[in-house]
């Protein structure tokens, strides 16, 4: 088509565009504004497509509809573009259109989404992060909620690649895990007056798929900071999807990461609790050697180290081949670290009082090494413990006061005292049963 006609054509279309808008005919303004692009994206003139997207917008009084129906029309000529500088401008030119105007605001997101890839895929992740933390996505009420969350993933996966470690963590905050489990509901038919949602693009994944996304996401962000513990319910909670749990080939590499990031978090009482959780499924029979590693730290017994990692140095290099790839590169240190500390907890249950060379031969360290470890151990309130280090002698009982001492003393005079009453009576039942046999 020659540059002249097309000039013509659009000068006529703009006339009848005109009239329609000035009439506030909703659906003539749509259709003039449409068949304008049209006629552009046909003649392969890429430069007065964005001139008449940008002068159209701008008219006086330009309907909400017109605009609207502009954008969508021109977004789906983004892929037929001859060249990235073609496609990044009539992105740009789209994104200045739609810039402020709320009846746009999930064709922006999915505009600056499009762009940020761009970049991403030039090298350019801080510029592609920046861009996408422009859009806050969860106030976008017509916006679907698997588009929301698949959006604000993308903004913390940036963040992450980036290193961004604080603003990935306030940006996973705006989703709920409980998201994840609340779809099960039958969706209800808006009521009139209700905003429509609008359905997500294809390539949305589903709620199970954003799940998993989420969740391996948390992990990147956790195993920065070593948080054991959290990496852990990560996975204990990728495990639990269903798609993982009918699939051994997904859910054995899962589960042994689940026992390895148990036995490398710090004892507590959440530790404690997912560990027994652990310990009673009935999958754990698939990977007997980490049942047995389980196993020994909730046994009240001294773990030896050297014989426990070389009985397990081979499983724990095998991770780097798993999913989720190596356990990290102070891992080894702390699985050290945890064997010494369930070796402390374990002589602080056998022992009131020891000696600190015989905790250092128990627990096979030197003496200035157990000491430190048994000291961070009553800092961080893991046990209680005081050291006589003049007589070199440790001490795992709290001191009593006099309150407690005279409530032990009573507890223990109750005690007695019932003990002597059930005795009497037993006695004396037994006499009573022996008078009645000499009688007969």
């Amino acid at each position: 088509m020659e540059g002249g006609n097309l000039e013509a054509q659009i000068e006529a279309l703009l006339n009848v565009e005109k009239q329609m808008r000035l009439n506030g005919d909703v659906a003539g303004t749509r259709k003039a504004v449409t068949e304008i692009l049209q006629l552009c994206f046909e003649a392969r003139a890429w430069k007065t497509l964005n001139d008449q997207i940008v002068l159209l917008s701008k008219r006086r009084g330009q309907l909400k509809q017109a605009v609207t129906a502009m954008v969508q029309q021109a977004m789906l000529y983004i892929d037929d573009t001859p060249d990235l500088e073609t496609k990044i401008e009539l992105i740009k030119t789209l994104n200045s259109v739609s810039a402020g105007k709320i009846y746009v605001e999930i064709e922006r997101a999915r505009l600056v989404k499009k762009l940020a890839k761009i970049k991403e895929g030039q090298g350019l992740i801080a510029e592609a992060a920046d861009l996408m933390q422009e859009i806050a996505v969860e106030t976008f009420g017509a916006m679907a909620k698997t588009e929301k969350i698949a959006f604000i993933l993308e903004q913390v996966r940036l963040c992450l690649d980036r290193q961004d470690y604080v603003r990935a963590q306030i940006l996973s905050r705006k989703i709920s895990p409980r998201v994840f489990d609340a779809d099960t509901k039958e969706k209800k038919k808006p009521k009139e007056g209700e905003n429509v949602v609008e359905e997500p693009p294809a390539e949305i994944p589903s709620l199970l798929g954003l799940k998993r996304i989420y969740y391996e996401l948390m992990i990147r962000y956790h195993s920065h900071s070593n948080d054991y513990l959290e990496m852990c319910r990560c996975y204990k909670a990728i495990y639990e999807t269903p798609s993982v749990k009918e699939d051994p080939a997904q859910w054995i590499p899962v589960l042994r990461k689940i026992c390895w990031y148990l036995v490398l978090s710090p004892h507590d009482p959440m530790q404690s609790s997912l560990l027994n959780s652990t310990l009673e499924d009935k999958n754990l029979s698939e990977v007997p050697h980490f049942r047995l590693l389980l196993k020994q730290l909730i046994t009240m017994e001294v773990i030896q180290w050297t014989v426990l990692w070389n009985k397990f140095k081979d499983e724990f290099e095998n991770e780097k081949n798993m999913l989720g790839g190596p356990l990290g590169d102070k891992a080894g240190e702390d699985l050290r670290e945890r064997v010494i500390e369930h070796n402390i907890l374990v002589v602080s249950k056998y022992y009131s009082r020891i000696t600190l060379n015989r905790l250092a031969d128990l627990l096979c360290l030197s003496v200035q090494e157990a000491e430190k470890h048994l000291s961070d151990m009553v800092v961080s309130k893991a046990l209680v413990a005081k050291i006589d280090r003049p007589m070199g002698i440790i001490c795992f009982q709290s001191a009593k006061d006099s309150n407690d001492i005279l409530n032990s003393w009573a507890m223990n005079l109750e005690k007695l005292l019932d003990l002597v009453e059930k005795s009497c009576h037993q006695i004396h039942k037994e006499m009573m049963v022996h008078k009645a046999a000499l009688k007969v």
